[in-house]
């Protein structure tokens, strides 16, 4: 069964209406990627990167990058930057990249057009804030950090949250908003001060992590917006689980979109920094239809273009399937 909200069917965005784009500007994005680029500390423990070990070497075509290249749920460009290991807490981290100026206006202008898949995500993100609702405090609101269409705000409030609020840098996943829900997002990039301290009993920041130029900043932002008892909710993806090592750099999580990469480890050692408690990591499994499936394989475009038709003529294309990917759902509290 596809999930929906108040029992309405989503309804998918077409390209065309997601706004990619010009090859002009796309031209213009790629020229910056390839020269706008410094060295960056280890966003975990601000260890030197010169003192990591270099795990992959750059893996970036200009020609390559398209309208969708900084949107959600795309099609893998198999791209990377050069991606180095912190010798001190783990994490793999991109150094050199790309400003973090220049990633604000890529995330802002990128097209979208995963409605669908949104709803299947927030789905499966509602039954880990189930876990957790009746632990956090009562009277507390909830902020979606990366909160795309809005498909996860929907969930918060049929889970009983009344203050919601979402943050969101790309314009085309916002206009993709259902009118009720577009006026709770703050388009932009999160920043703690835009928001009340205190005021939170949730956040939440799923498979945004990876995106951020500092993360122990976001984190720590977070932990000054909860109030006592709140939690935070991270989703990311495990760079040594089962699949991802088999894959190699043919896994999707290797991308220009990510600048960091955890092990349950690292993203322990992130929790702790940013002031968290009593956390808790473990992998869940996701749920989308088989031609999301489909997109993400490590296949060449045409012949999973191919594979994806003959799906869906076969009817075959919407049906759901539910499977451990190698992502990591993690939990961490505020002492109350």
């Amino acid at each position: 069964m596809r999930p929906s909200v108040h029992g309405q069917e989503p309804q998918r965005k077409t390209l065309a209406a997601c706004y990619p784009r010009s090859s002009g500007a796309v031209a213009a994005l790629s020229d910056r990627l390839r020269h706008e680029t410094s060295t960056r500390p280890c966003p975990v423990c601000a260890t030197a990167a010169d003192t990591a070990r270099v795990v992959h070497a750059e893996r970036f075509d200009p020609a390559r990058v398209g309208s969708f290249a900084f949107a959600s749920r795309k099609a893998p460009e198999l791209m990377h930057w050069r991606l180095v290991e912190c010798r001190t807490c783990g994490v793999l981290f991109a150094s050199p990249a790309p400003r973090a100026e220049l990633l604000a206006d890529a995330y802002r202008d990128a097209g979208y057009d995963s409605r669908e898949e949104a709803r299947y995500a927030g789905a499966t993100y509602g039954r880990l804030v189930r876990r957790l609702r009746a632990r956090l405090p009562a009277d507390g609101g909830a902020l979606d950090v990366g909160a795309g269409d809005g498909a996860f705000l929907e969930v918060l409030q049929a889970s009983g949250f009344a203050d919601v609020m979402g943050v969101e840098p790309s314009r085309a996943a916002l206009d993709a908003a259902d009118l009720a829900i577009k006026p709770l997002i703050r388009e932009g990039i999160f920043a703690a001060r835009d928001f009340e301290p205190g005021r939170l009993a949730l956040v939440s920041c799923l498979q945004t992590v990876e995106h951020l130029p500092e993360p122990l900043t976001v984190f720590n932002g977070a932990h000054a917006l909860l109030r006592g008892g709140g939690a935070l909710l991270v989703v990311c993806h495990d760079r040594m689980a089962a699949v991802n090592r088999l894959l190699g750099r043919c896994s999707p999580i290797y991308d220009v979109e990510h600048l960091q990469l955890f092990d349950p480890g690292s993203l322990r050692s992130l929790l702790e920094r940013a002031g968290f408690e009593d956390i808790e990591i473990r992998p869940f499994a996701n749920c989308y239809p088989l031609r999301y499936w489909m997109r993400l394989a490590p296949l060449p475009p045409r012949a999973k273009g191919g594979v994806i038709a003959a799906l869906d003529r076969a009817g075959l294309g919407a049906r759901a399937l539910t499977v451990p990917v190698g992502n990591l759902a993690a939990v961490g509290w505020k002492r109350s």
